[in-house]
């Protein structure tokens, strides 16, 4: 992990939830078409990226080359975020995320070799892990908003 990428992660928590809340309800719950996800739906993803995530930064310190897989559009669809109070939705965003801050903090440098079995069958590393954890949120930041 990169202190650059603990950085960028503990700005959005910061900085994000100001500019989501500007966002209208209307517009955050609005879908560009049918197969598409709205921005609260978005915002909903990430935190589902969040529980995985989670989940591959502890289990990969303590398995041997765990596989930990998800269906993000199941996992979206399931969770039926478009029906839940945007308020909920930002405030549960931020607090995941400064919860994983604080875990990632405590992250040894060696074990930020370790690795995990991703999605598509890819062996990658818990440091690559953290850093693709930040790039994926900053795309879909990027989604939701301007920053």
């Amino acid at each position: 992990m990169t202190g650059e990428s603990l950085a960028r992660l503990e700005y959005f928590s910061d900085h994000m939830p100001g500019l989501f809340r500007k966002i209208s309800e209307d517009d955050f719950a609005s879908k560009p078409r049918p197969d598409k996800w709205s921005k609260k739906e978005i915002l909903g993803h990430l935190i589902d990226s969040a529980t995985n995530n989670h989940q591959r930064f502890l289990r990969v310190r303590f398995e041997d080359t765990p596989t930990i897989v998800y269906d993000q559009e199941k996992w979206n669809n399931f969770t039926h975020y478009n029906k839940l109070d945007s308020e909920f939705i930002i405030s549960f965003w931020v607090i995941y995320n400064k919860f994983i801050i604080k875990l990632l903090k405590d992250i040894p440098e060696e074990d930020l070799l370790r690795k995990c079995i991703i999605n598509d069958g890819e062996t990658v590393t818990l440091g690559w892990l953290i850093d693709d954890y930040v790039k994926h949120m900053e795309h879909h930041l990027r989604q939701i908003t301007d920053y």
